[in-house]
């Protein structure tokens, strides 16, 4: 793996890390679904600043049909549904169990990226499922 690719994961989990205890705190003091409103309407109004201060707001205006379906669906599914759920057991249970555990998804990737996609699977693939699953093993003990 590239070096710019490492950096760049180090820098998503340090974002990731820090992002469910912020929002277990705001979560004390409203709803999941005001929270997720009020995070994706930030992140909107961000991404529409962005789009335009950089002169690519018109690339969101040529993506095709399809394109638009999947990311809707994907928004949909992991924007809203997954992240309703994901609030909802932050607001009730400890961050430090929640967030391992929700972070598991990568299991349900790899099975339906072989399904799917056709990836291989390999040894370091399988070792790496069944740390994960250790892993949720450990988190709940």
């Amino acid at each position: 793996m590239k070096l710019e690719v490492i950096v760049l994961l180090i820098f998503t989990a340090i974002l990731w890390g820090i992002t469910p205890v912020l929002e277990k705190i705001g979560l004390g003091k409203t709803d999941p679904l005001t929270g997720i409103t009020i995070r994706s309407i930030a992140v909107v109004v961000f991404l529409v600043v962005f789009l335009l201060l950089t002169g690519r707001i018109r690339q969101v205006f040529q993506v095709d049909a399809k394109t638009v379906l999947i990311f809707s669906t994907t928004g949909l599914l992991a924007g809203l549904l997954g992240m309703l759920t994901y609030f909802f057991a932050l607001q009730k249970g400890a961050t430090s169990q929640i967030v391992p555990i929700a972070a598991t998804y990568p299991l349900i990737t790899a099975v339906l990226s072989v399904l799917i996609l056709g990836e291989n699977v390999t040894l370091f693939r399988i070792l790496g499922t069944i740390s994960i699953i250790l892993g949720i093993w450990l988190v709940q003990s």
